[in-house]
C-alpha cells in the first residue's frame, strides 16, 4: 500500500521536522571536512524544495557514521550544512545539539523559510536504544514530522521508529519514490528481469536472493561472493576471499552457496546461461595486496589457479557472456563490484558491466555502498533508472522484510 506523503496533506506554514539520511563519507581536504559526494542530499532536495515553496520551516535530523554515543568532532554535521545551503542557495543554520533549551528556543523563534540542521543524532547513547523520552523531544521540533530516510528506515533508533510513534508523519518524495521502485520490481518487474551481485560477502545478500529466486529470469554472480560458490562447485580458490563468518548461526558461505545452487538446479534462464551464472573465467594475481604478476584462469576449462594466487576479477569472456544477458534483459538490479574495483587493474569487469547495463534498454535499478561509490567513480551520475539512497535497507527490503520505519508510516 502507497504511503501517504506531503502531497496529501496541508503543509501551508508548518514547522517541518524533516528525517533526512545523510550519512556520508567526509573527507579532509586542506585541514577542514567536507562533503565529496552530495548525492544524498541532492536525492532529498525535492521536498526540501517543495516545504520552502509552501512557507514551511525545516529542522533537519540525521546521523552521520557511528561515534558511539559520543560527540566526535569528525563526525559533525556541520559539513552537510554547509554543502546543502550552496546546493538550494538559501541558509542553512547549524546547532550543535539535538536537544535542550538552546534547541527549543532557536526551533520556537524560526520564520517561514527558515532551515535548521540539528547535530548528529547519534552523539547521543539514547539514540540507538529508541529511548521513549528522547524520541519525544526530537518529535516536538515540529509541528509535522516528514521522514525522507529510505537508508536508514530498517533501524530501530529513537531519530527513526522513535519520532514516528509520537506525532503525525508523512513519507517525503525520496521515500516515495524508493519504495515505489522497488516495488514494482518485485511485484511486476518488466521482463526478463535480471539480478546481478557481487561484491565480497554473501551474508548481507542471502535472504535477497533467496526472496529473488522467486521473482528473477537471472542471476548473475561476481566477485569475491563468486568464490564461495566456486569452492561450494568444487574449484580450488587458494588465497581468493571467501567470507568465514557463519550465516545463520549454522550455515557458512559456502554451505549457503551450495544450497542456492542446489535450489535453482532444474531452474532455467535466458540466452543459454544458468539460473544462477557464474563466472566463466577470472582475473588472478599473485597477491591480493601487492600484485606483480596477473593472468586470465579459465574455470570453465578447469584451469587451476597457481598456488597462493588470488581471483581479483571477472574475466573476458565472462564479461562477453553477462554484457548478453544484459542486452536482453528488461530490468536490472545491481549490487557489489564485480572484483576490487579500488585497484585499476581490476576494476575493468566492473566498469565494462556498469557501461553495459547504462547501454542496455533496461529500468535499471543500482544499490549498495559500494555501487554507489562505483557510479561516481566511473562518471556515471544520472544513467540509471535509479540509484538507491539505502544500501542494507534496500537488500532488507528486497528480502521480503518490513522494515520498521515504514510500517509507522500511514498509508494512503
Amino acid at each position: 500500500m502507497p504511503k501517504k506523503t506531503i502531497e496529501d496533506i496541508d503543509v501551508q506554514g508548518k514547522k517541518v521536522l524533516l528525517r533526512v539520511a545523510y550519512d556520508i563519507s567526509l573527507k579532509e581536504v586542506d585541514g577542514k571536512w567536507v562533503v565529496p559526494d552530495d548525492s544524498r542530499i541532492k536525492a532529498t532536495l525535492p521536498t526540501i524544495e517543495y516545504l520552502l515553496e509552501r512557507d514551511c520551516s525545516l529542522v533537519l535530523l540525521s546521523w552521520l557514521k557511528r561515534p558511539g554515543g559520543e560527540v566526535v568532532e569528525k563526525y559533525r554535521m556541520d559539513p552537510v550544512a554547509e554543502r546543502l545551503s550552496e546546493l538550494i542557495k538559501h541558509p542553512v543554520k547549524k546547532l550543535d545539539s539535538c536537544v535542550g533549551e538552546e534547541v527549543e528556543k532557536e526551533v520556537e523563534n524560526m520564520k517561514p523559510g527558515e532551515i535548521i540542521m540539528l547535530e548528529n543524532v547519534r552523539f547521543y547513547p539514547e539514540e540507538q536504544k529508541e529511548d521513549e523520552e528522547f524520541s519525544k523531544k526530537l518529535a516536538s521540533l515540529g509541528d509535522l514530522i516528514v521522514f525522507d530516510a529510505f537508508a536508514q528506515s530498517h533501524r530501530i533508533h529513537s531519530s527513526t521508529t522513535g519520532i514516528l510513534k509520537q506525532k503525525e508523519a508523512v513519507a517525503g518524495f525520496l521515500m516515495e519514490k524508493e519504495l515505489e521502485i522497488l516495488s514494482k520490481m518485485l511485484e511486476s518487474p518488466d521482463r526478463p528481469f535480471t539480478v546481478i551481485l557481487g561484491g565480497a560477502k554473501i551474508s548481507d545478500k542471502l535472504e535477497t536472493t533467496y526472496n529473488l529466486l522467486g521473482v528473477a529470469d537471472s542471476i548473475l554472480i561476481g566477485g569475491a561472493m563468486a568464490n564461495a560458490f566456486l569452492k561450494a562447485q568444487g574449484a580450488e580458490i587458494q588465497n581468493s576471499f571467501v567470507e568465514d563468518t557463519a550465516i545463520d548461526a549454522s550455515k557458512s558461505a559456502v554451505e549457503s552457496a551450495q544450497e542456492l545452487l542446489e535450489k535453482t538446479a532444474d531452474k532455467t534462464s535466458f540466452q543459454g546461461a544458468e539460473f544462477i551464472q557464474l563466472p566463466l573465467d577470472l582475473i588472478a594475481a599473485n597477491s591480493i595486496e601487492e600484485p606483480t604478476e596477473s593472468k586470465v584462469v579459465n574455470v570453465n576449462k578447469s584451469e587451476t589457479l597457481p598456488e597462493k594466487w588470488a581471483y581479483l576479477d571477472i574475466g573476458p569472456q565472462t564479461v562477453e557472456t553477462y554484457k548478453k544477458i544484459i542486452a536482453e534483459s528488461k530490468t536490472i538490479f545491481w549490487n557489489g563490484p564485480m572484483g576490487l574495483f579500488e585497484e585499476e587493474e581490476f576494476a575493468k569487469g566492473t566498469k565494462e558491466i556498469a557501461d553495459a547495463i547504462v547501454n542496455s534498454n533496461a529500468a535499471s535499478i543500482v544499490g549498495g555502498g559500494d555501487t554507489e561509490k562505483i557510479v561516481k567513480m566511473f562518471g556515471l551520475d544520472g544513467k540509471f533508472t535509479h540509484v538507491s539512497t539505502g544500501g542494507g535497507a534496500s537488500l532488507e527490503f528486497l528480502a521480503g522484510k518490513k522494515l520498521p520505519a515504514v510500517e509507522l508510516l500511514p498509508d494512503k
